[in-house]
């Protein structure tokens, strides 16, 4: 592990109850991942599932906490991002609360501060979500 998901904060400018992410596991330039254990009281859990929207805020978060790791590594600060378009996305299935989801991101392209990324989210090695998005970073 990285970053505990008691110090995420540090690096992503979200603050409970919007936190949808926790260890940072892995962070390169070719790879992010990240675990995240959904509680039973998430403000994204319907009817005992965490949603959709809650998965692909999770990736987004993932590249935040990653963007900003790797920034904070190269002697730079934490920067914001936000997202720009969510494309190709596909829901294979939800998870249920009280589960933790894997994520991985992998950046596809990069365009000036815009960044083309693909993120999958998993439960015990099953596919749970996949898109692709672009992330635009505050410069």
């Amino acid at each position: 592990m990285i970053v505990s998901k008691e110090s995420v904060t540090t690096y992503i400018p979200h603050s409970a109850p919007f936190i949808m992410v926790g260890n940072l596991l892995h962070a390169t330039q070719e790879l992010f991942e990240t675990d995240f254990f959904v509680e039973n009281d998430n403000m994204l859990v319907e009817e005992g599932f965490f949603q959709a929207s809650g998965l692909i805020e999770n990736i987004a978060q993932t590249c935040a906490l990653s963007f900003g790791y790797l920034g904070r590594q190269e002697g730079g600060e934490a920067k914001i991002g936000f997202i720009g378009a969510v494309s190709k996305l596909e829901v294979f299935e939800l998870p249920p609360a009280s589960a933790t989801i894997r994520t991985r991101v992998s950046p596809l392209h990069q365009l000036g501060n815009i960044y083309l990324v693909k993120g999958e989210s998993f439960l015990e090695g099953r596919i749970l979500l996949g898109c692709e998005m672009k992330i635009v970073v505050a410069e």
